[in-house]
């Protein structure tokens, strides 16, 4: 085995699971270290870990995320079978079929998420994590001061952020969040996932949806689609967005506005990562029209 699949084993040990015979590395994830173990005399378990944990609760609140598109949102979610502050293990979800059909089963799901959960404020009932960073969850009573404060500036003074964007793009940044009630559309709160990328949407032993890692919290559907929209999800869900709409009377002008929604999540990753994949040119390219011209 390798550095962090040895210590992965080492945590499961730690937790009292001595019957693991192997751990195989997963792909995919950025935050955390992950794998699969095979057992001896229990069906093989996800395992994810920090070799240095940001904090203590977040395993925690990822569990209690899981728990929330379940219970409240009726999403496919692997059980949950340990969460401390050491490690998240839970059963073992399927690849996503490459499939039409699932897609469409997809748009469904996260349809009926979204319009049975709606919510008089914005926020949740705790701080949670997006990646390595605390995910700030205050409650607001307005969506858009609670997007402009909680999901855009609040990354402006991390390092990474603050080295990437200039001042005038950092100025842009507070011109657009002060115009957002003329940019977006006044929309309820609802349960969001938080971090829906395509490679975090898998499928149950039986083939259904199912969604992992989530940062929940109650904010615009929109978050969600345009996370997915903007981080290129596969062919066969070339349906999916024509689908959701359908159940969920979106508007025509959804995909004009995916960009500015998407800032949170790009924003995110400059803050986290040395390779951005793209997201600072994203936002230069968003905030250009909200620079001052001389």
């Amino acid at each position: 085995m390798t550095p962090s699949t040895t210590f992965l084993r080492d945590c499961l040990l730690r937790a009292g699971m001595r019957d693991v015979v192997t751990v195989e590395p997963a792909t995919g994830g950025l935050a955390a270290l992950a794998g699969t173990a095979t057992r001896q005399d229990a069906p093989p378990v996800f395992v994810k870990a920090f070799a240095d944990a940001p904090a203590d609760d977040v395993f925690l609140a990822e569990a209690e995320g899981l728990a929330a598109l379940r219970e409240l949102g009726g999403v496919a979610t692997p059980e949950v079978i340990l969460a401390d502050r050491e490690l998240l293990v839970l059963s073992v979800l399927r690849p996503r079929p490459r499939s039409e059909t699932f897609w469409e089963r997809f748009a469904h799901a996260l349809a009926r998420l979204h319009t049975s959960t709606t919510h008089p404020r914005f926020g949740w009932h705790r701080d949670n994590w997006l990646g390595r960073r605390r995910q700030i969850n205050t409650w607001e009573d307005d969506g858009f001061a609670f997007f402009a404060q909680h999901r855009l500036l609040r990354w402006l003074g991390q390092p990474r952020v603050d080295a990437a964007l200039d001042a005038a793009d950092r100025a842009a940044l507070e011109r657009l969040c002060h115009r957002l009630p003329d940019l977006l559309p006044d929309r309820p709160a609802c349960l969001t996932h938080g971090d829906l990328w395509a490679q975090n949407v898998l499928a149950t032993p039986d083939g259904q949806p199912a969604l992992i890692d989530p940062a929940v919290s109650y904010l615009w559907a929109e978050v969600d689609l345009a996370h997915l929209w903007s981080t290129s999800p596969p062919p066969e869900a070339k349906r999916f967005f024509e689908v959701y709409a359908e159940l969920t009377a979106l508007d025509r002008d959804w995909r004009a506005r995916m960009p500015i929604v998407q800032l949170r999540q790009h924003l995110a990753v400059l803050a986290q990562f040395d390779d951005d994949w793209g997201a600072g040119d994203q936002i230069r390219a968003t905030l250009a029209p909200f620079r001052t011209r001389a």
